[in-house]
């Protein structure tokens, strides 16, 4: 038992000095997943087999650490592939009055006047609004209102139409829609509305309502658009016709149609009233056409109009008349003074003789005479009997064997 004891007491006395104790584990912790080594054993390993110690942590030379400010920021590259329009000031205003639609219509026409940086779209639509609910909104009044208060408008736009299923009052009478006391009193306002823009000079485009889902709203704006096309023209401004953009081929309403790119898009909301973004982007081309017509016809602020004549229209400048400037060069070459009119020495010639027809009969005499009638340019004989029975009465010629009109079967020999 005495000898058990001491057996114990040497292994643990050699177990302390090979591994160090307690305290040189404790000293040095091992990072997790690696097994311990006792320092002892690893100094005896390493000096019976020389091989080098690793570098501990605290050995390593520590990296040189570089300051925030000394860092090099990458240079950041942006990319665009819209075009950059350069900035214009914008002399013209594109006033668009109206309901809901010539709402929607004037944000299609902001994206296709896009690259017209001297031109802005106005637009003044009013909700639920149209001809019949003064009350609401008097918009043959708010017109002139308009266009007194914008000296830059030089085109306008109207859409109404949709809201004007209702009784117009007349004092303490009703009138029901489309009756004929209705259909006049309508007609007078939109008189009064293109009249506002005719006093001002302004060009007006008033857009015809496009079909709806329902048939009977449908069938009452074909009779409002009549009277839209009417009261315009009559003002001098011009009518733009979505109907048929908006229909199939049978004429009815569709919801889905072609774009402005051709592809199949849905161009109207669930309501059957309103358009999607590409339907109004579709009705705004229409109406882009005439502004951009409007805007290449106006004069431009450079152009200096000149005196001309009030019966002819020709300028009163004799170097401005036709060959005018030739005139004016010969004076300098020949060294007269400018106001010395020269006389041509001949009259002009013309640009062709004149016209004489080759058949019938012409007053003249002798071979000088031309030729009279078909009979004499055909000339005689029974060639020119053969193209007088083929072009004169119709007649086709007999076939002949191996000629392309001889259709005959081939006879045996």
């Amino acid at each position: 038992m005495r000898t058990r004891s001491l057996v114990m007491v040497l292994a643990s006395a050699l177990l302390v000095l090979v591994t160090g104790g307690p305290t040189s584990i404790a000293q040095n912790p091992v990072p997790p997943g690696r097994i311990p080594q006792a320092p002892q054993a690893r100094s005896l390993f390493n000096m019976f087999w020389q091989i080098p110690e690793r570098p501990t942590a605290q050995q390593r030379q520590p990296r040189e650490r570089v300051a925030p400010a000394q860092r090099r920021t990458p240079t950041r590259v942006v990319v665009r592939d819209d075009p950059i329009i350069p900035k214009v000031d914008v002399n013209h205003h594109v006033l668009v009055i109206g309901d809901t639609l010539a709402g929607q219509i004037a944000e299609g026409l902001e994206d296709s006047l896009g690259d017209r940086a001297d031109v802005a779209v106005v637009s003044k639509a009013k909700a639920d609004s149209g001809l019949v609910r003064t009350d609401f909104y008097d918009w043959p009044k708010a017109a002139g209102e308009l266009l007194a208060a914008d000296a830059k408008v030089m085109v306008g736009i109207v859409v109404l139409g949709p809201n004007d299923r209702q009784v117009i009052r007349e004092g303490e009478v009703t009138h029901e829609p489309l009756s004929e006391r209705w259909l006049q009193l309508y007609k007078a306002r939109i008189d009064t509305v293109a009249s506002a823009f005719s006093a001002k000079r302004v060009p007006l485009i008033w857009v015809g309502a496009p079909p709806m889902q329902n048939p009977r709203l449908s069938a009452d704006l074909i009779t409002l658009n009549d009277l839209f096309r009417k009261g315009v023209e009559a003002g001098g401004g011009q009518y733009v016709d979505l109907w048929a953009a908006y229909v199939d081929g049978e004429n009815r309403y569709t919801a889905t149609g072609p774009d402005v790119n051709g592809q199949i898009a849905k161009l109207r909301l669930g309501d059957g009233v309103h358009f999607t973004k590409a339907g109004a982007r579709k009705a705004a081309h229409f109406v882009d056409v005439v502004i951009r017509r409007l805007l290449e016809g106006a004069p431009t602020q450079n152009v200096i109009a000149l005196p001309t004549s009030p019966e002819t229209g020709a300028p009163l400048a004799p170097d401005l008349q036709p060959g005018g400037v030739e005139r004016l060069i010969d004076r300098m070459v020949s060294g007269l003074p400018a106001d010395l009119q020269l006389v041509p020495v001949a009259p002009p010639r013309p640009l062709a003789g004149p016209i004489l027809p080759l058949t019938g009969a012409i007053a003249g005499s002798g071979d000088t005479a031309l030729i009279t009638s078909v009979q004499e340019a055909r000339g005689r004989g029974d060639v020119a009997a053969g193209l007088d029975r083929v072009f004169g009465q119709g007649i086709a010629p007999e076939p002949r064997p191996g000629r392309a009109d001889d259709f005959s079967w081939p006879r045996p020999n």
